[in-house]
């Protein structure tokens, strides 16, 4: 009985169908985007921590999206770079870790579209009402939209994979890179209708709120733009939603992309090598598109490097 249990509690997971030659390549390329995710985050919110000036709360909020960035690219890239080093039999995971691997994806995913929700309302508010907008947006605002986008997104992923982990399993593959929501209910040969309904309305409101909200607010702000005849106001809030929407459009094609492919067994490597991508190419294009676009963050990222600049001279 030990023994039984102990096998059904170690998952084998699908590999990528590559070449030793081209694994070797994807390991590199995968261990160099991920440093560039890790140090461009976390030094964007290190920065706007300990600069006065960045205190404000579009900065403040961006912040989620760098934390959530570093926290899915973790979750996700260090487990495919070990597993581009293994043979197929070597790629297992426990379920307990397959479970919690489930859980953080789907947390990543739905607070990618859940901070975007709260940045877009803060962009609604500058460019809206700019007047009351220090009387809104105050920090304990900023603190109160943060701890709604993330404890939203913990509970819809919550009762998702609390649907699956009440199912028994009688199957110990995955047919994925890493686990999912998917991975986790497919283990089991009852019947999954309840999870297939439930994760089918979550993928509803989570892209249908999102979706419905930003469109709803940038309609608002084009309004507000179109009547008013500053070229100097409008300018500046083109500037700043142009950045949001570029960000927004890549998460929604994204999610589309892969919630299309789940539908497609026979599409199964283009869907690994998309979630993939989604994990690495989405943290690593935020932190491109706000510490390059944003201009107060750009002038302190050069600041900074020309005082590292003027020190090592003065060093030598």
């Amino acid at each position: 009985m030990e023994n039984q249990s102990f096998i059904s509690d170690i998952l084998i997971l699908e590999g990528l169908k590559v070449t030793p030659h081209s694994s070797s390549t994807a390991f590199i390329l995968l261990l160099l985007v991920y440093i560039f995710i890790m140090v461009s985050n976390l030094g964007l919110v290190i920065l706007i921590f300990s600069s006065r000036s960045l205190h404000q709360p579009m900065y403040l909020l961006f912040c989620n999206m760098s934390i959530n960035d570093v926290f899915g690219a973790t979750i996700i890239i260090p487990h495919v770079l070990r597993d581009l080093l293994l043979s197929d039999s070597e790629r297992y995971i426990h379920y307990i870790s397959c479970v919690t691997q489930a859980f953080c994806v789907h947390l990543h995913a739905s607070a990618s579209h859940t901070v975007l929700m709260i940045m877009a309302f803060d962009r609604y508010v500058a460019i809206c009402n700019p007047l009351r907008y220090s009387t809104i947006m105050t920090n304990r605002m900023v603190v109160n939209l943060s701890v709604a986008a993330w404890g939203t997104a913990l509970v819809l992923v919550a009762i998702l994979l609390g649907l699956s982990i009440r199912l028994s399993r009688c199957r110990s593959f995955v047919s994925n890179l890493f686990c999912d929501n998917a991975s986790v209910f497919k283990l089991s040969c009852e019947s999954v209708l309840i999870n297939q309904v439930y994760g089918l309305g979550y993928t509803v409101v989570l892209l249908g709120s999102s979706l419905g909200s930003v469109t709803l607010t940038y309609l608002k702000i084009a309004v507000v733009c179109l009547s008013s005849k500053n070229k100097v106001l409008n300018s500046k809030a083109l500037h700043t939603c142009a950045t949001h929407l570029t960000v927004y459009v890549i998460l929604l094609v994204s999610a589309f992309i892969i919630v299309i492919l789940h539908r497609f067994p026979q599409l199964s490597d283009h869907r690994k090598v998309a979630s993939v991508l989604g994990h690495v190419a989405l943290p690593a294009l935020n932190a491109v598109i706000y510490g390059l676009q944003i201009k107060q963050v750009r002038q302190r990222i050069t600041a900074v490097f020309h005082r590292n600049k003027v020190a090592l001279k003065e060093g030598n």
